[in-house]
């Protein structure tokens, strides 16, 4: 019988009518591997919970604490989540670009877990405006982001990267580390904990799976070349699944993204930036826009190099990002409000007219 605390579970809620708790473990489109005091097994959702849920941000994720009602002859049935500590989403723009999206989604990565790595190699195609954007869906995520910088044994000087990296990423440890020969491992023990979770985030060939491998101590995930032209691979990891390391430590492995859409970020911005806006409560005027008024703390800042360029332009442009997304979310969720409220009255109507027949 295994023990569910060693996979983080506290009991929050008293399992009743028959129902058993477990953690969801690995994610196939409708189909979910979790692990209970009986061990892994197979689970389905119910009709009764896609109602129930309504919005894909409450469909079940990998480390998600469930109720579940079991088949001994089949799939067992997952009736309730649980609540949810940390979370980790982006936006999803329904397979467009932000700019022609039909619909704008919230898209859970992964719940549950205690840290955020985010994961990014020291090769040709390392960018520190793109690590800044997880982190700031990592302050919103509850938990406690922590930059990897991978393949630190391709590059005989990785000082000046993790340097931009500190100054980007406020508060964050970043950590150099190689999978290949070790390098720097050592350094994430305090992070690696029984009944801890950590999500691994990142691109493709970034050496998430390379990673986890050297952390198992055996082959889990399979890692594939990179390109040489540009230092980017294919996705290796093709759904979420979580492993238990041999120190107790669960790692959630997650498929490389293309791009990170920013979701309900103003917080995590705020957090990531919080420098940047301290800046303006010291602005002359109190509706200072940052543009070319006098007396801006923003803009003295930047002629005195004591703000960069770089981190200006990344807070501006996801500040853009952020309100375009609220905007667009707002207004389609207006629409939905709308088109459900034409179609109630619509069946009143036709009820109302079938009754005076």
């Amino acid at each position: 019988m295994i023990d569910l605390r060693q996979y983080g579970y506290t009991e929050t809620e008293v399992p009743t009518d028959g129902l058993i708790p477990g953690r969801l473990i690995e994610v196939r489109r409708d189909r979910y591997t979790v692990v209970t005091e009986r061990g892994e097994e197979p689970a389905i959702l119910t009709g009764r919970f896609f109602h129930d849920a309504g919005a894909r941000s409450e469909r079940p994720c990998v480390g998600d604490f469930a109720l579940l009602r079991c088949n001994e002859a089949g799939a067992s049935s997952i009736v309730k989540l649980l609540p949810r500590h940390s979370k980790f989403s982006r936006a999803d723009f329904s397979g467009h670009a932000a700019g022609y999206a039909k619909t704008i989604l919230e898209q859970v990565v992964a719940v549950n877990f205690d840290y955020v790595f985010i994961v990014s190699s020291l090769n040709w195609d390392f960018k520190v405006s793109r690590i800044a954007r997880y982190l700031t869906q990592a302050h919103k995520s509850g938990a406690q982001p922590v930059v990897i910088l991978t393949k630190a044994d391709l590059v005989n000087d990785f000082d000046t990267q993790a340097g931009a990296v500190m100054e980007a990423a406020p508060g964050a440890p970043v950590h150099a580390v190689s999978a290949r020969t070790g390098f720097g491992l050592g350094a994430l023990d305090e992070y690696l904990r029984p009944g801890k979770t950590v999500v691994f985030l990142g691109m493709s060939g970034v050496g998430k799976s390379s990673l986890v491998n050297a952390l198992m101590e055996r082959e889990v995930a399979v890692v594939k070349a990179i390109r040489e032209s540009d230092s980017r691979g294919r996705h290796t990891t093709t759904h979420r699944q979580l492993f238990m390391l041999p120190s107790g430590t669960m790692v959630i492995d997650t498929p490389g993204m293309r791009e990170l859409g920013l979701f309900d970020a103003d917080e995590g911005i705020s957090a990531g930036f919080a420098d940047v806006e301290a800046l303006f409560a010291r602005c002359r005027f109190g509706d200072c826009r940052h543009e070319s008024e006098p007396g801006c703390a923003a803009l003295a800042a930047l002629a005195d190099g004591s703000l960069t360029r770089e981190r200006w332009e990344s807070y501006l442009a996801q500040r853009r990002e952020s309100e375009f997304v609220k905007g667009r979310a707002d207004y389609f969720a207006a629409k939905k409000s709308f088109l459900k409220k034409v179609a109630v009255r619509d069946m009143q109507r036709k009820s109302k007219k079938g009754g005076e027949e």
